[in-house]
């Protein structure tokens, strides 16, 4: 009897169903009858779900006993302080992308509600996505280019009586209101790649600027697009400017140096904003770290500055302590973390760890208010896209004859199916080769994600209220411990 019970204590441990956990592999723990070990009971003070770089376990609950103790040992320790308190988070996602929402929208029904319900709800069976980015207008995942107002060569609208969201109402409005049916709270983030070519220097759709004769005319465009989301129920939260400013390569996309920007808000979309009584945020930037510079330059334009609720970056360049730099400089205004690629068809194990280590760890750490990964879904080709948009972009979640998670879809969930908007960031330290982050999450309890960046398996302890949780991570492994 006393060998039934150890052995089925090691298959609960290593093989507990949670949902979204690889199964056990063949040869590993297969108990032949099957065990049902559904009355067994272990006592925890800390629950906790596991990733592993070798796929092993995929957000995965264990099954284990985690106590907190006064006995003292010699393991490095995580403590966490919930009287030190930081930003409270605004959520955790993706874009929702034109191609995201084309393939999501092409499922069949039954298929598309109950992967919007395991995105997006709140239940147990949900990695509860709070916070959506989407583009105003083609991003270069759409799978061709269009603005609202696209007009042929040679013609202008500046009353706009040509404005439509017709584009977006075949994919991208129907799948965004599934999703609020589902979640009403989650938070949306509008970014443009680029306004109607007509407004541009170079009358294309890939970089360009804008005319400065059109900036009173754009600006009522983006007013117009949040009224008109907004009379389709869906409520935008923020918008960006503009999509990576200085990159103007990219089809659609738009050179937009901070004076602009600076120029545009002030005169232009901020008393647009006020008169039209628009409580949607304007958030500067939305490009790489290495040009902190470019939204702190805007912020010390007084003028322009108080319309502004903060800066927005990306990580394909610079380092993430630069949001630090701007909260530092600005500390009344908000930064966000809006957008970071996984390049197909990626590496897991390596993704997994800059990923968490860098975004879900350091943006937070560096008072980010959200962290959001990049394309929500793709094809098996990394379709679609635009003629000269980028043509490796894996997505969260692989739709085409069957629906497969990626390394972003962990990356995120474990963060967003534990820390809902609202949780507020609370004190941690570093120990080496243990990068973390802590938060109070609005129920009271504690969430703790913890990576082991090490090459060995590595324990450790989790500090509450000075008793300690001996745990232990296997090597690139991440983990969201919660109590």
């Amino acid at each position: 009897m006393q060998k039934l019970l150890i052995k089925l204590i090691i298959v609960q441990t290593l093989c507990f169903g949670a949902l979204f956990s690889a199964s056990c592999k063949s040869g590993e723990v297969n108990p032949d009858p099957p065990v049902d070990t559904t009355h067994l009971q272990f006592k925890t003070d800390v629950t906790y779900w596991l990733t592993t770089p070798d796929k092993i376990a995929l957000l995965q609950k264990q099954n284990v006993s985690l106590l907190f103790k006064t006995e003292v040992n010699q393991n490095p320790t995580i403590n966490t302080d919930e009287a030190l308190t930081y930003q409270v988070m605004d959520g955790f996602g993706f874009s929702l992308t034109g191609g995201s929402a084309y393939l999501i929208n092409k499922l069949p029904a039954a298929n598309r509600e109950a992967l919007l319900k395991e995105l997006f709800s709140s239940d147990s069976n949900s990695i509860s996505i709070s916070y959506l980015r989407i583009s105003i207008g083609a991003s270069d995942l759409s799978s061709s280019v269009f603005s609202y107002d696209d007009l042929p060569e040679g013609q202008t609208d500046v009353n706009l009586a040509h404005f439509s969201l017709a584009a977006d109402k075949t994919d991208l409005i129907p799948v965004l209101k599934s999703i609020l049916q589902i979640n009403p709270k989650i938070k949306i983030l509008g970014s443009p790649w680029s306004p109607p070519v007509w407004m541009k220097t170079n009358k294309s759709s890939v970089g360009g600027s804008l005319l400065p004769e059109y900036y009173p005319v754009y600006s009522k465009y983006l007013v117009r697009y949040i009224t008109e989301m907004k009379s389709e129920g869906i409520p935008i939260d923020a918008i960006t400017i503009q999509n990576e400013p200085l990159n103007p390569n990219n089809n659609p996309s738009l050179l937009m140096l901070a004076s602009e920007q600076r120029d545009f808000i002030k005169n232009n979309l901020g008393p647009d904003f006020q008169s039209a009584a628009i409580a949607t945020k304007i958030i500067l930037y939305d490009h790489n770290c290495d040009h902190p510079e470019y939204a702190t330059s805007i912020l010390s334009d007084a003028d322009a500055a108080r319309y502004v609720n903060g800066s927005a970056f990306h990580l394909y360049a610079g380092n993430i302590s630069a949001l630090s730099q701007v909260h530092t400089a600005y500390p009344e205004k908000d930064v966000y973390f809006t957008e970071q690629w996984v390049g197909g068809p990626g590496n897991f194990a390596g993704d997994l760890k800059w990923h968490i280590q860098n975004l879900v760890v350091g943006a937070t750490r560096n008072w980010s208010k959200n962290v959001l990964e990049w394309n929500l879904a793709s094809d098996a080709a990394y379709n679609p896209h635009t003629n000269g948009g980028c043509t490796q972009c894996e997505g969260a979640i692989t739709i085409d004859a069957s629906i497969t998670r990626n390394v972003s879809y962990y990356i995120i969930a474990h963060a967003s199916k534990f820390v809902p908007a609202g949780s507020v960031r609370i004190a941690s330290n570093m120990p080496d080769n243990l990068p973390n982050v802590a938060f109070k999450i609005p129920d009271g309890r504690i969430v703790l994600i913890v990576l082991n960046s090490s090459s060995s398996s590595q324990s450790f302890n989790i500090g509450f209220n000075g008793k300690l949780a001996t745990t232990s991570l296997p090597n690139g492994a991440v983990a969201t411990y919660i109590w």
